[in-house]
């Protein structure tokens, strides 16, 4: 712990970025700042190939080939290319449904509704109060021809993973496409392309402690997946995503996914260490404590927890500022209502807004990891008795 700095237990909202992440990128804006599109001269091949060699660490982390790695800003924009790109490359005259979660990201969310205006058929299906999608009604949903299926891989607010494998089995058995918003879950679980069949999934460097401002596409080569961009320019990125590409940021993501390919199994093991010391030390502390979601389904550094007592979650991050912790989706942060996310997993209104996320990284140490249940147990007892006080 770095005195006099918040202890950080937001590893959803972002992480860190990994030191060697940094020496990877410095020459690149030191040293070497050319155009990787400029390769009529050796700077700029020099900068070109550098970022070929990030798109296949990218690749090699979720089983792809590089070419099928397509580089973007963030999940944000590959969620967007990926559904609207979709459905206005097919058009009108096939499947219209769009079938998501109500538990996904805004950026999906979003991406599937706007194409209600194009024609397209939105198709929000419910989660159990575990978090999970029960495959009969995805089965059920699917029984009328579908365009595109999206699923998220991990819970940004939850930690839950959902069965990839055996949705895309149902997916592809109904003939749609299927899209996975994997931000989350790259570099916290194993991801194959291949072994869950996914047509297109969303990445994005700041969840796997690179840089911020970089993501990636990857777009099925066979068969084919067929998209329209968004937006028009030079034609770069197999045209699906123009734009000078920024070498300092891909050479970054290239390097944290190779370290996460390396280390992912070493660092959930210690992460999944440490969260289990904090929720002990939570769980002595304040009786009635709940967790939000299946922990048999969830990933190492994920803790979405319900506090007891009439404790409004808000009061309770005034009360710590010496922790970075979040109420949920870093997206959503700025409204005012509780998290959409509990809501659809039937959490009722009082108990979404008594609702911490907190979310350990490969940084958190044992001991900050018991410093935080000290904090977190001493805060709300004083919120509590005061609350009790108060009725």
């Amino acid at each position: 712990m770095r005195p006099n700095r918040p202890l950080y237990l937001d590893h959803h909202a972002t992480t860190p970025l990994d030191p060697r992440v940094l020496a990877a990128m410095r020459p690149w804006w030191e040293e070497n700042f050319a155009n990787p599109h400029s390769v009529e001269h050796a700077l700029g091949r020099a900068a070109e190939e550098a970022v070929e060699e990030a798109r296949a660490h990218v690749a090699a982390l979720i089983g792809a080939e590089p070419r099928e790695v397509v580089f973007t800003s963030g999940a944000t924009e590959s969620n967007n290319i990926a559904i609207k790109g979709a459905a206005r490359f097919a058009g009108l005259d096939g499947p219209r449904r769009i079938v998501t979660l109500a538990t996904e990201h805004k950026c999906v969310l979003e991406s599937v509704r706007d194409l209600a205006a194009e024609g397209f058929e939105p198709v929000v299906l419910p989660v159990r109060p575990d978090g999970l999608l029960d495959l009969d009604v995805l089965r059920a949903a699917l029984k009328v021809p579908t365009l595109l299926v999206s699923v998220m891989a991990v819970n940004n607010e939850t930690g839950v993973i959902q069965d990839l494998a055996a949705i895309a089995a149902i997916v592809k058995a109904a003939g749609a496409l299927f899209h996975t918003d994997a931000a989350q879950g790259a570099g916290r679980i194993p991801l194959d392309v291949q072994a869950i069949h996914a047509d297109l999934m969303s990445l994005t460097a700041h969840k796997i402690y690179g840089p911020k401002g970089v993501g990636a596409l990857y777009v099925r080569r066979r068969p084919r997946v067929r998209l329209t961009p968004l937006f028009s320019g030079g034609g770069q990125e197999r045209g699906l995503r123009s734009g000078t590409l920024p070498a300092p940021l891909i050479v970054g993501f290239g390097e944290a996914a190779r370290i996460a390919a390396a280390e992912a199994a070493l660092d959930a093991g210690r992460i999944a260490g440490q969260r289990q010391r904090l929720l002990d030390g939570l769980h002595a502390a304040i009786p009635g404590l709940r967790i939000n979601g299946t922990m048999e389904a969830r990933v190492a550094g994920n803790l979405n927890l319900t506090f007891p007592g009439g404790v409004d979650a808000q009061a309770l991050l005034a009360a710590l500022p010496e922790l970075c912790l979040s109420t949920g989706s870093a997206c959503s942060s700025a409204e005012i209502a509780p998290s959409y996310v509990l809501g659809a997993m039937g959490i009722p209104e009082p108990e979404a807004r008594a609702t911490l996320r907190i979310g350990l990284g490969r940084f958190t140490s044992p001991a900050e990891a018991d410093h935080a249940a000290t904090l977190i147990g001493a805060a709300w007892r004083s919120l509590a008795s005061h609350q009790h006080a108060a009725e």
